[in-house]
């Protein structure tokens, strides 16, 4: 196990939070850098579990998360990827309320945890970053009001070519710059589409066909972006 010096942790975790860093004044920053950590979790292991009562805001540092709430018939729906240094996990935090979704890594991840405390203690006192902060929320409900319409209206085409792109947006490519960087099971697909996994592999195949992507294992190749796009906004 790799052991960080405190220099080395505090560089990735301002790396992690700098646009939150920079709004901040010299005592906020030592008062933020004091009480903030850094924790690792394993592939598929739970940052936090619907219901849970929140004690952090979190910041994706390194690696792939999803958020996710489960439906009927315990059948697991994602809500949305966590962009890298991307804020989550505080909308219950904010509400005095429980979690109403889950988070868990996708690969071995590393997040920053601030608590909650710490957080409005500076919200409190600093405008910036409260202004921040509902900006970030704003962008939630819209991509949340954006994700209603894709998934109740668009057919199953669309949703999987619009998940693709969302891959490609959130967590880039390969050095080829086609290769999604993200490697999806088909099951996190279907559940990323809202659809059944033998409707994902489907669906997939026939984008193979139809030279959209190329598939190899879990890696996927776009091969052309333009008719993704069109598919996507067409439903």
């Amino acid at each position: 196990m790799v052991v960080l010096g405190k220099e080395t942790e505090h560089s990735q975790i301002i790396q992690a939070i700098r646009e939150l860093w920079e709004l901040l004044t010299e005592e906020q920053r030592l008062f933020l850098i004091t009480h903030i950590s850094l924790k690792n979790l394993k592939k598929n292991e739970f940052i936090y579990h619907e219901n849970d009562t929140p004690e952090f805001l979190y910041c994706l540092a390194q690696g792939k998360v999803k958020i996710f709430k489960e439906g009927i018939g315990r059948r697991s729906q994602i809500v949305r990827m966590v962009k890298p240094e991307g804020f989550f996990g505080y909308r219950a935090g904010f509400a005095n309320d429980r979690y109403s979704t889950s988070a868990s890594a996708f690969e071995a991840v590393t997040v920053c945890q601030i608590p909650l405390s710490v957080i409005m203690k500076i919200l409190h006192e600093n405008n910036d970053v409260a202004i921040y902060f509902i900006q970030q929320l704003a962008g939630l409900l819209g991509h949340a009001d954006q994700q209603t319409v894709n998934l109740t209206q668009k057919h199953i085409r669309g949703r999987l070519a619009e998940a693709l792109l969302q891959l490609k947006n959130k967590y880039g490519t390969e050095e080829n710059g086609k290769t999604l960087a993200s490697n999806l099971s088909r099951e996190d697909m279907a559940s990323l589409s809202n659809m059944t996994t033998s409707n994902a592999i489907r669906t997939l195949s026939a984008f193979a066909t139809e030279n959209l992507i190329a598939i190899d294992g879990r890696h996927i190749t776009l091969l052309d972006e333009e008719k993704l796009h069109k598919i996507s906004k067409n439903g």
